[in-house]
């Protein structure tokens, strides 16, 4: 996993490694990584070095320092430099370095015409410096673009953006990886990014969130030997209680249902209405249905913490496609207050109420939905808010209703009620197709229930079980991007493509 720190905290810790040092050294560091950056993107796009056209953005900060030095290696291997000075203000040792490699200035009013025979444009702006009210240069979608440590109209913190942003290709990160570049809007302008090493090492506090990867996966499962030897039986892979489905909505049951199935379910019991129930069976013969009699049953053993094989529902599944009535608000308390892990999304989130609850849960909103669980915890916030400061705001739903909480966004974010964060980036928007919400529940659900957590933890067992759903539920995002990628190499992309793309992607993420 990859860290990720505040810009706030970046700075922070230049500061400390800087102080009785040349202060020198961190920039020239920089500028060589991101000349660097620039030579291979030169050579990409125009295969030349020698005469090409490279045209940089110069603020007045350390940012504007570091694009400087870096034109100035350029003028050295024989490429053409110009510095457009944002402000009066530059770095006075690094312009003229610049200015000693036959570099030239230039002021912001010549940038459009400069951008016509461009070859490659260094946003070296504004940095972790930016105020979202700077007036930024507005620039064609045609040119390239490398930014220096994050692109200009880019918050280091949170991910939002200024009303003019200069989107990037390629982002060179100093020091270590910035939130603002992982979330929000700003995960969406960065581009390709390479972090560079400043030797800030120790000087780092603790990091605000981590990066998930392919190669974490293996970890944050955690599974047992029982999941893959000769000798595993279906309740060892784990046993899901589905509650889904409506008159209305009879595909989200049968969606989530599939999903589960395919990525590897035990047994599936499912408590769905009797007009969904045929459907389902007829979709979902792996699904063995659940009668009121039964559920009762199971319930009162969950709460006793019985464990009986076949007899235990691991983990529910709650809320796609189901109705908001008395019934199903009923059936949602019964699951709750049997202390079982649960899973819950789509319109049982609407059923829940803020407060202390001693179980294990994971809650899967997007946007409005989140918004809509902060209101009910007394937060006031609007959809403008969530977008500019996404992990802010997953963090409070997480505290306020004491569980794991699962935002759905340009990145998806993991959070427990201590603030451990996980992010994971699909790089798939075929993802945002009707239905895969009710994927991504049918994948936590068969995790959770195959995790084999305990119905009732001690209180002191409550935060690493906690961090326990939250590596599993950004586990199950994974999956869920890599079937989403799987599915869209094969043609348009939907629920269903999704859930028949599992056991590949599965298979190529090695689990």
């Amino acid at each position: 996993m990859i860290p990720v720190y505040a810009g706030t905290h970046v700075r922070e810790a230049e500061a400390i490694v800087l102080s009785g040092a040349d202060d020198l050294r961190l920039m020239r560091l920089a500028a060589d990584s991101l000349a660097h950056q620039a030579i291979l993107m030169l050579k990409e796009l125009t295969g030349r070095l020698y005469g090409a056209q490279v045209v940089a953005l110069i603020g007045p900060g350390n940012n504007g320092g570091d694009g400087l030095f870096a034109l100035a290696a350029l003028a050295k291997r024989g490429v053409k430099t110009t510095a457009v000075l944002l402000s009066k203000r530059s770095h006075q040792a690094a312009l003229e370095a610049f200015i000693r490699a036959s570099g030239r200035t230039t002021s912001v009013e010549s940038l459009e015409v400069l951008l016509e025979d461009c070859d490659l444009l260094i946003d070296a702006g504004y940095g972790t410096g930016v105020r979202l009210d700077v007036q930024l240069p507005s620039i064609p979608r045609d040119v390239p673009v490398l930014a220096a440590d994050l692109p200009s109209g880019v918050d280091a913190d949170t991910g939002n953006v200024a009303t003019t942003v200069i989107a990037a290709d390629r982002t060179v990160c100093f020091g270590a990886l910035k939130t603002g570049l992982t979330v929000g809007s700003g995960h969406l302008v960065s581009g390709q990014i390479h972090i560079t090493d400043l030797g800030l090492g120790q000087a780092l506090a603790e990091p605000e969130a981590w990066i998930v990867q392919d190669d974490d996966l293996e970890v944050l499962l955690n599974r047992d030997e029982d999941w893959t030897s000769a000798g595993a039986h279906k309740y060892q892979r784990g046993v899901l209680g589905l509650l889904a489905g409506s008159a209305q909505y009879p595909g989200a049951a049968i969606l989530t249902a599939r999903a589960a199935v395919a990525s590897g379910l035990g047994l599936l019991r499912t408590m769905v209405p009797p007009a969904v129930s045929a459907t389902l069976t007829n979709h979902v013969p792996e699904a063995v249905p659940l009668s009121d009699q039964e559920l009762t049953v199971l319930l009162a053993r969950n709460r006793r913490n019985v464990r009986e094989g076949a007899t235990r529902i691991g983990a529910w599944a709650v809320g796609p496609g189901m109705e908001d009535t008395l019934e199903s608000r009923g059936r949602l308390q019964e699951i709750l207050q049997a202390e079982t892990p649960c899973v819950i999304d789509a319109s049982a989130l609407g059923m829940l109420e803020p407060g202390e609850h001693h179980q294990l849960r994971i809650l899967t909103p997007h946007a409005g939905e989140l918004r809509s669980l902060l209101s009910r915890a007394g937060v006031r916030v609007d959809a403008a808010d969530i977008a500019a400061d996404p992990i802010r705001w997953a963090r409070w739903a997480a505290v306020a209703y004491d569980c794991v909480v699962l935002f759905k966004g340009p990145a998806t974010i993991c959070t427990a009620p201590d603030g451990y964060t996980l992010i994971v980036h699909a790089h798939t928007p075929e993802l945002a197709t009707a239905g895969s919400g009710d994927v991504l529940t049918g994948i936590l659900g068969m995790l959770v229930a195959g995790a084999k957590l305990p119905a009732t933890p001690t209180p002191g067992s409550l935060l690493p079980l906690a961090h326990r759903l939250t590596d599993l539920a950004a586990a199950g995002a994974l999956i869920h991007a890599h079937a989403g990628s799987v599915a869209a190499s094969r043609g348009t992309v939907s629920a269903m493509s999704i859930i028949d793309a599992l056991p590949f992607a599965a298979r190529h993420l090695g689990i």
